[in-house]
């Protein structure tokens, strides 16, 4: 299989190339990431030499570049690409409508005009809004965006959704909880909280730390996106086109237990927690049902929320350079100045 992942050079879609190039043998796979602050080379740096992985850069709004990248053909395409923090969106919502929105479009454009096999839209649970207590919400659930970055990417799902009932273009949704691991920026919760604990600084906590979330290990949502491009009907992958699935724990915790996780993990004590104000529009809970997965795919997660953890924390005390790199405003100015893609070798390896 012939693989593009956009916005690969990221969290998730970094985790998940290491993870696909590792258990499977019959897949190349082309990462094509703008490389903002968030878009990280050394999560991949490993495997710059791999014979069947290669990183060109590029926007996905930019319908020219993308263009020329599906004239290669692919198999399929999976796509990560997003301004994800809600912090930022809330500062100024613009790069998060181009690249999340219009970059969308212009993806589902192109795969229309190549007949892409299969389009595979990366979402998040925030689309639906806040989750009353003990209340999950499924696929069908109405969209309920409660901050712009929210608002971007059920504007995005809206477009797959159209694409896919309109044109009939081979295209779903994966609605993903929040996910822990290792090589996730600093700014998120998890690995700004180890960061300032590692170095005896308070840790900020919004508001009462007991606004809910439902994390989940990046290893488990790589195995569901694998699971949908698995050999299957119909239109050969197992994921059906114009489906949506939910990807979650099923346990969401409090923020503050997370914290409190983290400290006990390194041995730090609980009176370097912070309370500060609570940010504007902060959802109190994301919760999702994920039972669709589970019994359409036989999708479960392997990892628990405390093996996960003490893992995700385990890696970032072993990869303390990537860490101070990651935090390094010089750095990353550096390399956003120096990397950059090999067409050469990309047209080569789509040949």
């Amino acid at each position: 299989m012939k693989l593009l992942v956009t916005g690969g050079a990221g969290f998730i879609g970094s985790n998940f190339i290491r993870y696909l190039l590792t258990r499977r043998d019959d897949t190349g796979i082309v990462n094509f990431d703008k490389l903002t602050y968030a878009g990280n080379p050394e999560n991949l740096a490993d495997l710059a030499n791999h014979p069947r992985y290669r990183f060109v850069r590029g926007d996905i709004a930019d319908s020219r570049a993308v263009s020329e990248l599906f004239a290669g053909g692919f198999d399929a395409v999976v796509n990560f690409a997003a301004e994800t923090h809600v912090d930022r969106s809330i500062e100024d919502a613009s790069p998060f409508l181009r690249t999340n929105v219009m970059g969308t479009h212009v993806l589902l454009e192109s795969a229309r005009q190549y007949r892409l096999p299969l389009l595979v839209h990366i979402s998040t649970d925030e689309v639906y809004g806040s989750a009353a207590p003990g209340e999950s919400f499924r696929e069908d659930a109405p969209l309920n965006p409660g901050s712009p970055y929210a608002a971007s990417k059920a504007a995005a799902d809206h477009l797959v959704a159209a694409y896919a009932n309109t044109y009939r273009l081979p295209a779903l949704i994966l609605r993903c909880a929040n996910n822990h691991g290792p090589c996730q920026f600093p700014e998120k919760l998890i690995p700004l909280m180890i960061a300032h604990a590692r170095e005896d600084k308070p840790l900020p906590v919004y508001g009462d730390g007991l606004h809910e979330r439902d994390w989940l290990y990046v290893e488990d949502c790589c195995r569901a996106i694998e699971l949908v491009l698995e050999p299957g009907r119909p239109r050969f992958y197992r994921g059906k086109p114009g489906e949506v699935y939910n990807v979650s724990s099923g346990s969401p915790q409090p923020n503050l237990k997370v914290v409190k996780t983290i400290l006990q993990l390194l041995g730090k004590p609980d009176s370097l927690i912070s309370f500060v104000e609570d940010r504007p529009g902060h959802d109190r809970r994301y919760a999702l049902d994920s039972t669709k997965i589970r019994q359409a795919l036989g999708w479960k997660p392997e990892v628990t929320f405390e093996e996960g953890m003490r893992k995700t924390v385990e890696w970032y005390q072993r990869n303390a350079l990537w860490l101070e790199r990651a935090r390094s405003e010089e750095y990353r100015q550096y390399y956003q100045r120096h990397y950059t893609h090999r067409a050469e070798t990309l047209k080569h390896f789509l040949e």
